[in-house]
């Protein structure tokens, strides 16, 4: 790692004030973020004794070597769950094990868990402590990345982060929800490195037909196949000298992840058509919206392609979870669209700031472009309809469809439990029954969709 004394990074001093949640309230001006230190330890099963500290936002538990806790217990998954440190807490999510995650008796996919909670998988038994040691994050000192914005923390974080990966030739792997900014992300990742002279090409696996995307990859020759009449160079060809960035990486068929290993292993592509190699000079950068260890778990994803791509692992936040963002942003693009020095109305921005943004950056950008064209009060209308009816029930073109289904999913389940809980007097029992399901996993969605205390 290199010194960050030498990237413009300075210690917090005095140190900040902690909090149960296991944040730290910064004093001041810093350019270092702390987070309390956690730790997992094995209680009971065969891999009892076996613990972890944490040295950064997340701890990983599971059999395969990439995770921060390796069991050999033979009922837990390769991935099977993490936990993270999050503005509201510590977030435990179940990773598509097979066995399931348990707290406190209850088996979750999802949950905010206390110090010293008990977390059972397969045959073994975690114990989960917060620790009086912190974890410092280095901070960027400017609210922007390139053309990429923000003055929050935790977007700060990724800016610092971003830096510092800009100095590497490593894969970088970027995660984050639809709308978040991961492509331009990687624009400026790839312009603040020492291949910015170089291509930046962006190649997208969820808007190419499944059986062109070998072709428009790695390329292909005169007459490799039907329609095929001129020489295509493929996206690693076009890149060669500076970097490829693959955008939903999640949606690469499971036939052709060899093919990609294969050329992160040995810098050779080979054009559909013929047998000839051609070597490429290529710095990949990928991003999802999915969590790869979770498509691992359910045979959709390579594991070593996934160890593979994930040598540096970068998370943008979701402007929920960065709320102070929200105005900066939007008067940022205001400015852009009617020209500087111009202000939004007080009561848009107030309601711009209430929503919850499921499309994130991109759809904050088309409610202001929405504003900007129809009006304000055009804007202010659609605000309601918005509020009344529920973002993920209209039509978005920043929301992706599979984001806005499973918004509308979501709904409709809380408005079903809310229905079925009333109409057997809040007796889970009751109500498990008439809905034929497990009485724990209807206790644990009422408490998901917090119609239980």
């Amino acid at each position: 790692m290199p010194d960050q004394s030498a990237l413009g990074y300075a210690r917090v001093d005095p140190m900040p004030t902690g909090h149960e949640d296991g944040t730290f309230q910064l004093r001041g001006s810093s350019r270092e973020y702390h987070t309390r230190r956690f730790r997992l330890k094995i209680v009971a099963g065969p891999d009892t004794g076996k613990t972890v500290t944490s040295e950064g936002d997340e701890l990983s538990v599971g059999t395969s070597e990439g995770n921060d806790l390796i069991l050999a217990d033979r009922t837990v998954s390769r991935h099977h769950f993490s936990i993270t440190h999050t503005p509201r807490g510590f977030l435990l999510r179940d990773l598509g094990s097979t066995n399931g995650t348990e707290v406190s008796n209850m088996t979750v996919q999802s949950a905010m868990v206390p110090s010293k909670s008990m977390i059972r998988i397969g045959r073994s038994v975690v114990r989960f402590d917060m620790l009086d040691g912190s974890v410092s994050h280095p901070l960027s000192d400017a609210d922007s990345f390139g053309e990429m914005l923000g003055r929050s923390t935790a977007i700060r974080r990724v800016f610092g982060t971003a830096e510092r990966m800009a100095m590497t030739e490593s894969k970088v792997l970027i995660e984050g929800e639809t709308g978040t900014g991961k492509t331009l992300l990687a624009e400026m990742i790839h312009a603040r490195s020492a291949r910015a002279d170089g291509p930046f090409v962006t190649f997208d696996c969820g808007s190419v037909t499944p059986t062109l995307i070998e072709s428009a990859l790695f390329g292909h020759v005169k007459g490799a196949f039907s329609g095929a009449d001129r020489d295509r160079p493929g996206a690693f060809t076009e890149a060669d000298g500076g970097t490829l960035f693959i955008d939903e990486l999640g949606e690469l068929p499971l036939a052709l992840q060899p093919k990609l290993l294969r050329v992160l292993e040995e810098p050779f592509v080979t054009p559909l058509g013929t047998q000839e190699r051609r070597a490429v000079d290529v710095r990949l950068i990928t991003a999802t919206n999915r969590d790869l260890r979770q498509q691992v778990n359910e045979g959709h994803f390579r594991e070593d392609l996934f160890y593979r791509i994930g040598t540096l692992r970068i998370r943008v936040p979701p402007l929920r979870e960065r709320p102070e963002d929200i105005l900066y942003l939007a008067e940022h693009f205001y400015n852009q669209l009617v020209g500087e020095g111009a202000t939004p109305p007080a009561e848009l921005l107030e309601q711009w700031q209430r929503l919850p943004w499921r499309g994130n950056v991109r759809e904050l950008r088309h409610a202001i472009e929405r504003a900007v064209i129809l009006g304000d009060q055009a804007a202010a209308e659609h605000i309601a309809e918005r509020q009344q009816h529920g973002a993920g029930e209209l039509f978005d073109p920043a929301i992706a469809f599979r984001q806005a289904k499973d918004h509308v999913v979501t709904r409709w389940e809380a408005r079903y439990l809310a229905e079925l809980f009333e109409r057997h007097d809040k007796n889970i029992s009751k109500a498990a029954r008439a809905a034929r399901m497990d009485r724990n996993h209807l206790r644990e969605l009422l408490k998901r969709h917090e119609l239980l205390s």
